[in-house]
C-alpha cells in the first residue's frame, strides 16, 4: 500500500509539473505569412492586436536562415529603423524568442530596407502565465478587437492538458486492475 501512495504521489507531482509547462503558448509571428516584407507595413502590427502576450509565451519567427533575421532593439531604433544599439541579433531561422518579463519587445528584420517595408513588430507583455491567439488573424479584413486578459486559452492548451488527464487516468486505473 506505501508503495501505490508513493507511486501516487509522483504521479500526482508529474501532473502538475506537466501541466505547468502548458501554461505558455507559442505565438507564430505572421500566422501563416510567417516572418516576410509584408504587403502593407502595419501587417505585423494587425496581426499582433488581437493577440495576448503572457510571460514565458514564446515568439516563433519563421524564416529561412540568409533571407531575413531578427533584431531586438529598443523603441527609439525601432522607429527609426537603425541598428545602432541592437539588444540582440539573431540569423538562424526559424527563431523562437522567450517573453520572459512584462514589458513592450521591439522587433525587425535587419536584411537591407525591410524594417522599413514594414518587417518589423512589436509587442507588450501585459500578464503573467499564459498569453492567447485572439481571433484567428486574417489580414484581409479588419482584426477583431483584442479579448479581456482573463479570456479562454487555446484550444491547443486545452487538448493537450486533456491527453494529459487521461493518461494519467489510464495508467492510474491500469495500476489497480
Amino acid at each position: 500500500m506505501e508503495k501505490l501512495q508513493s507511486s501516487l504521489l509522483f504521479l500526482a507531482a508529474m501532473a502538475c509539473v506537466l501541466m505547468e509547462q502548458t501554461n505558455s503558448m507559442s505565438h507564430i509571428v505572421g500566422g501563416s505569412f510567417g516572418w516576410s516584407i509584408p504587403k502593407n507595413s502595419s501587417f505585423y502590427q494587425e496581426w499582433a492586436k488581437p493577440r495576448t502576450f503572457g510571460v514565458g509565451d514564446k515568439l516563433v519567427f519563421p524564416y529561412r536562415t540568409g533571407v531575413h533575421n531578427v533584431l531586438e532593439v529598443d523603441e527609439k531604433e525601432y522607429k527609426a529603423c537603425t541598428q545602432e544599439n541592437p539588444i540582440d541579433m539573431l540569423y538562424k531561422g526559424p527563431t523562437i524568442l522567450e517573453l520572459k518579463k512584462k514589458g513592450s519587445y521591439y522587433f525587425y528584420c535587419g536584411v537591407g530596407t525591410h524594417c522599413e517595408a514594414g518587417q518589423k513588430l512589436a509587442v507588450t507583455v501585459t500578464i503573467d502565465g499564459s498569453g492567447s491567439s485572439g481571433a484567428p488573424f486574417n489580414p484581409v479584413f479588419e482584426p477583431a478587437p483584442a479579448p479581456a486578459l482573463n479570456s479562454t486559452k487555446s484550444s491547443a492548451n486545452s487538448i493537450h492538458n486533456l491527453g494529459l488527464v487521461s493518461g494519467l487516468v489510464y495508467l492510474l486505473v491500469s495500476m489497480f486492475i
